[in-house]
């Protein structure tokens, strides 16, 4: 007869299982013989190898006990509710893959192709990293809230990029995150000037328009307050524009008393 490693050895597993399988009741546990050692005898190694061969093939140690006494038509019932289980832990490690895999994407996590595009235009026309990163996030902000409208803000965001004042805009915008902070900046009353003469525009050619997305003031709260957050100048930006008659800068609200 066999000792505990001898069938452990037999039956492929370790000594440590074959503790583990008699500690939860999956393979019965032998007397000590005279010796004081316990032998297992050839019906324990096919007991083994079964619960070996089951475990092997993902059948949770829990379910393994009835399926070794079921009879045929329920141990095929069983099998089929293991394989069901197991088509949807797939599924489901597939789609973790994927997640996966896009946090390697950088833009693409959260982000539809459109704004990932849109970025990419950015560093095409010489943004700065720093600046498209803050473009990103913003972007995951909106599409968060606004999933199905992205598709519609995106074409014109590319058209913006076709446009030398906005283009010069970006330009400042990217020359001044990568440099140290100055709330004196002169820089930043240029910016403030071009981003009121872009805003003006676009209020008279009827594009300060959002639809139902105008009146959800929390993602523009927090696309103002990640501004402030990648850089604490965004406050006296928004300062600016607020002089300038511009309520915030990622949405077109017009100050009642603002300036003709």
């Amino acid at each position: 007869m066999l000792t505990i490693s001898q069938l452990a050895a037999y039956a492929g597993v370790t000594v440590r299982a074959v503790r583990h399988y008699h500690q939860i009741g999956l393979l019965p546990e032998p007397e000590r013989d005279a010796s004081g050692y316990r032998r297992y005898g050839a019906k324990a190694v096919v007991s083994l190898i079964k619960v070996r061969t089951l475990a092997n093939a993902g059948v949770p140690l829990s379910q393994i006990g009835r399926m070794l006494h079921a009879d045929p038509a329920a141990f095929a019932e069983a099998i089929q509710a293991i394989d069901s289980h197991l088509r949807e832990e797939i599924e489901r490690l597939e789609t973790s893959r994927k997640q996966i895999a896009q946090l390697d994407a950088g833009d693409s996590l959260a982000l539809p192709p459109e704004v990932t595009h849109y970025l990419d235009r950015l560093r095409e026309i010489g943004m700065s990293e720093r600046l498209v990163e803050g473009q990103r996030d913003g972007w995951i902000l909106i599409t968060a809230r606004w999933p199905d409208r992205v598709s519609e803000w995106i074409p014109g965001k590319l058209a913006e990029l076709e446009d030398p004042q906005a283009v010069r805009l970006y330009r400042l915008l990217s020359d001044l995150v990568d440099s140290d902070p100055d709330e004196h900046d002169p820089r930043l009353e240029e910016v403030a000037d071009l981003m009121a003469a872009m805003a003006q525009r676009a209020y008279d050619a009827g594009e300060a328009d959002y639809g139902d997305a105008a009146q959800d003031d929390l993602p523009f709260e927090l696309l103002d307050a990640l501004a402030v957050e990648i850089d604490p100048r965004a406050q006296r930006m928004m300062d600016l524009m607020r002089e300038r008659g511009w309520g915030r800068w990622t949405r077109l609200d017009r100050l009642p008393d603002a300036p003709d």
